[in-house]
């Protein structure tokens, strides 16, 4: 099915079968601000129009990748990435009309929710332990990753879809709550986006849910990725059983002997299973879950260089086959704007201008009862966000970049 370009796709071809845990979307259209469906502006015609730089898994990670030139034209890239579902991911979170709508001539700010669903789990029973705001400043030059502590303590509030009068809980929670009573991944993804408005005051241009298993196949399809391990550790999910990795709770039904997966301290090739498994893992490292987001985020930037450093970008074949791979890994927002425009966008942007940042200083900031609160210059930071003057803070603040490669 053709990409849909208008603000939000009134519905989605009943062919093809949604994303595990989706809900039916609404025959009404989102729009922004209450407002009638505005086209995106129109691009200024450009040198060589018959060259686009495509990113590859638009929204969450290889949109960073589009520093690689391939043959294309906006109508081809709309027919390529036809296969990635569309979803109304935002609700009341998206960008209104006067913070510039479906425009993409402004400050980008995508969020990007990871869950890891499995077969053997209730759609409607999963949390999204990943959650990281996309910035892309007004000059769209350079890109940058702020991960949101999973334990952070938020006013997640009332969602009528799934019956929720409103509360306070993890922020992590609000998936789950969302996607209750038939919300779906939708309903998760809506509340998640209106929690961390209410938190941090952003409101997105777009979002991407990433399905961590169907994660593996783009890694896979890419071959391997470079991860440099800081620190060796243990995995909680996986073991060996014949030399073979597999879930645990898989591994224990085969009554053979398990041999736990260890990641070993150093930079290495890494197939997709060992990447996101590594990505996975918070017990046994210093900073918990903060070095779990820093390795999250490696993760993102090696994925983004592997595909432009691979030549993957430049035949037609591997494109091809790593856009099909994507389709299964993603749900998307674009908040109405077409993905070729937002391609075209993005074309300034490469693997080597993605910035990662900490929020509270990459240490627990616990607030005594087993929860986080977002320390003050975190939320300096976001303003920062909000006000597209990230770049400026981040020079004032260097102490907020990852240093992680």
């Amino acid at each position: 099915m053709p990409v849909q370009t208008s603000r939000r796709p009134p519905s989605l071809d009943s062919t093809r079968p949604p994303a595990s845990g989706s809900a039916t979307i609404p025959p009404q259209a989102r729009t922004r601000g209450g407002a009638d469906p505005v086209p995106p502006k129109k691009r200024p015609g450009r040198r060589d129009p018959l060259w686009a730089r495509l990113t590859v898994v638009f929204g969450a990670v290889l949109m960073l990748t589009s520093g690689i030139a391939i043959v294309g034209s906006k109508a081809l890239i709309s027919q390529a990435t036809g296969n990635i579902a569309q979803r109304n991911l935002l609700g009341d979170a998206g960008k209104s009309d006067a913070e510039g709508g479906a425009s993409l001539d402004g400050p980008i700010d995508m969020l990007l929710l990871g869950v890891d669903a499995r077969e053997r789990w209730a759609a409607d029973d999963v949390r999204s332990d990943s959650i990281i705001v996309l910035h892309i400043p007004a000059t769209h030059d350079q890109a940058y990753l702020i991960s949101i502590p999973r334990d952070t303590e938020a006013q997640i509030p009332p969602f009528a879809k799934s019956n929720y009068p409103g509360g306070t809980d993890k922020i992590n929670a609000a998936f789950q709550i969302g996607a209750r009573n038939g919300g779906g991944w939708e309903g998760g993804a809506q509340l998640m986006a209106q929690t961390i408005k209410k938190l941090t005051g952003v409101s997105f241009d777009g979002a991407a849910i990433i399905n961590f298993g169907g994660f593996k196949n783009v890694i896979d399809t890419l071959g391997t990725v470079r991860i440099c391990v800081k620190q060796e550790v243990k995995s909680h999910h996986m073991s060996y059983v014949d030399g073979k990795p597999m879930w645990n709770a898989d591994a224990k039904k085969t009554g053979k002997k398990m041999t736990p997966v260890v990641h070993k301290k150093g930079c290495q090739e890494m197939e997709g299973w060992a990447a996101l498994d590594y990505a996975r893992q918070r017990y046994g490292l210093t900073n918990s879950d903060y070095d779990r987001q820093a390795n999250q985020q490696q993760l993102i930037k090696a994925m983004a260089k592997k595909a432009t450093e691979g030549g993957m970008l430049t035949n037609p074949l591997k494109l091809q086959q790593l856009i099909k791979a994507a389709g299964k890994a993603f749900v998307l927002d674009t908040g109405g704007a077409a993905i070729e425009d937002f391609v075209f966008t993005m074309r300034g942007v490469t693997a080597n201008d993605l910035t990662m940042l900490k929020t509270n200083n990459g240490t627990f900031n616990g607030n005594g009862n087993g929860r986080e609160v977002l320390s003050a210059e975190t939320l300096d930071m976001f303003r920062a966000v909000k006000q597209d003057k990230l770049a400026e803070f981040v020079f004032t603040h260097p102490e907020v970049i990852s240093t992680r490669k």
